[in-house]
């Protein structure tokens, strides 16, 4: 499986069978989109930077809402959650994402606003793949972000949604998401490519690089 970042909440997630997009940006938050292929798209919410379907080509399903799905020997589960912590009442709904793919359980926790409670987190089980929003403002904080990590205890998490020199919008960096975890220097890569063995033993974060 290759794990490649797009910017935003925008990964390319390419398996054996099958290539899923994770919430689609416009090239108006300043990252460079091209013209993208995909068998499944996720959208978290239907906010402008995270539901850009126009830059996707080609015959895909689109899922964007809490359900089971099957495409192509993928499984995708939608978990509903909220943008906020007040329950959606001021930015509204979200949903999270689990993939089973290619041995591997992803989890893209969206624009998620607020700690999951403690039932949420026993369904979601196991994790080897975390995508974390870690640039606050709109979404969780540094230390809610860290807090999940500490419940979930995914094998690597890749934090989204933060600060960068191309991002046009107002986001924190990534930096006080990995002090909260006690992480003064990320393992970065350009892309991810990964198995199912070996995995971690404990928690890594993996920085991926952003279009230039």
């Amino acid at each position: 499986m290759d794990i490649t970042w797009l910017g935003h909440s925008c990964f390319r997630i390419k398996g054996k069978e099958a290539l899923v997009i994770t919430d689609p940006c416009p090239p108006s938050f300043g990252y460079t989109v091209s013209t993208l292929q995909a068998d499944i798209v996720t959208l978290s919410h239907s906010h402008s930077g995270h539901s850009y379907t126009e830059a996707v080509t080609g015959e895909f399903k689109e899922i964007k809402g809490p359900g089971e799905y099957e495409l192509k020997g993928i499984f995708v589960t939608g978990i509903a959650t909220f943008h906020d912590a007040e329950q959606g009442k001021k930015l509204g709904k979200n949903t999270v994402y689990f993939l089973e793919m290619d041995g591997l359980t992803l989890c893209h926790l969206g624009d998620i606003g607020h700690l999951p409670a403690s039932g949420l987190i026993q369904t979601m089980g196991d994790i080897d793949i975390l995508f974390l929003p870690a640039g606050g403002v709109s979404t969780i904080s540094g230390s809610t972000g860290a807090e999940i990590v500490r419940h979930l205890t995914p094998k690597i998490v890749i934090p989204m949604h933060y600060k960068t020199a191309k991002l046009v919008g107002n986001l924190e960096p990534v930096d006080k998401f990995l002090k909260e975890l006690g992480i003064k220097e990320a393992v970065s890569l350009p892309k991810l490519s990964i198995t199912r063995s070996p995995l971690p033993a404990g928690t890594q974060v993996i920085v991926l690089d952003y279009p230039r």
